[in-house]
């Protein structure tokens, strides 16, 4: 854990696996996903724009492997970054045949310093052949998968359109675990109809799972989403700041000390940003969690083994 954060940080996993600084590079492969396509729905999740959280760069034709070029160069010169990670970012990175995933993920590793890959995914995206392909690459380079759950309320994922209840994600950590295969769950703050009983039973939930990683995200609203136009229509009010930053103290609180926290706020596009507007201060963000944490007197687990319990739904 990062005593000064309080809570054990990306950056601090990194430094003690490798050594040195690493950082992540976003690629777009030009995946799509089931929850556009009508597989299992169009348009996709209501707060999902047309890049699928992602940079859009594979529809500028730039490859994975240049994408990943630029990132280092930028990366290497701001951070001083010796070592990378790639992270298959928008839309669903598992959602192709194995053969078109394995060339991907190879041209990714084939980059000098790429020491590892993340996979952001769905988890109705995954099965034995994608998994056993995840799995061959653990053997010798460190492998995430970043499953998006947001909520483990069924009633909300029907909300927000996901496409899959919880009893699916469960199955996919499941199925991934004893693999070698890092796991990370994404979980978003704010959600439609949710209050901070319904946020804690989540992380408590996410905390009983033995999961390795989670992601903490602020619902923001992004021009020309669904959401867009509940927020027009008075339908949905977005997360004050301060209200945010104790739902994520109260989050971390609940969660094991060794979970590696990956992000604890989201990156909008000031272009594309609806509201809310404070959020494009991550800075700010960052250190008003780590100023309530210690006004708290709060660590990272500080009450998992109090309020940890069977998974129920």
């Amino acid at each position: 854990m990062n005593t000064d954060y309080r809570y054990y940080d990306l950056n601090t996993y990194f430094r003690r696996r490798f050594g040195c600084r690493v950082q992540k590079i976003s690629v777009d492969a030009g995946l799509t996903c089931p929850n556009r396509d009508g597989t299992v729905g169009r348009g996709g999740c209501i707060y999902c724009n047309q890049k699928g959280s992602g940079t859009g760069a594979y529809a500028s034709g730039l490859s994975v492997s240049q994408q990943i070029r630029a990132g280092k160069a930028f990366l290497s010169r701001r951070y001083r970054a010796k070592k990378f990670i790639v992270y298959f970012q928008s839309f669903t990175n598992t959602y192709a045949p194995v053969e078109t995933l394995a060339r991907l993920y190879d041209e990714a590793l084939a980059v000098k310093d790429v020491v590892g890959l993340s996979i952001g995914t769905r988890p109705d995206c995954v099965d034995e052949a994608v998994l056993s392909l995840l799995e061959s690459y653990a053997k010798n380079r460190l492998v995430w998968i970043e499953y998006g759950l947001q909520s483990m309320h069924d009633d909300t994922l029907r909300l927000i359109q996901r496409g899959h209840d919880f009893r699916c994600f469960t199955d996919a950590v499941a199925l991934t675990q004893g693999r070698g295969i890092q796991v990370c769950t994404h979980l978003i703050l704010g959600l439609p109809g949710e209050d901070r009983k319904k946020i804690h039973r989540t992380a408590r939930t996410v905390a009983a799972l033995d999961i390795d990683g989670v992601k903490i995200h602020l619902l923001y609203i992004i021009k020309g989403t669904p959401l867009e136009r509940l927020y027009r229509q008075r339908r949905y009010a977005c997360l004050e700041q301060k209200g945010y930053v104790s739902l994520v103290c109260d989050v971390l609180e609940r969660l094991p000390a060794d979970m590696v926290i990956h992000r604890l706020t989201g990156d909008p596009h000031r272009e594309e940003l609806v509201a809310p507007r404070w959020s494009l201060n991550k800075s700010q963000t960052l250190d008003l969690i780590r100023k309530t944490m210690i006004q708290r007197n709060a660590w990272q687990g500080i009450r998992f083994h109090e309020t940890s319990h069977p998974i129920c739904n």
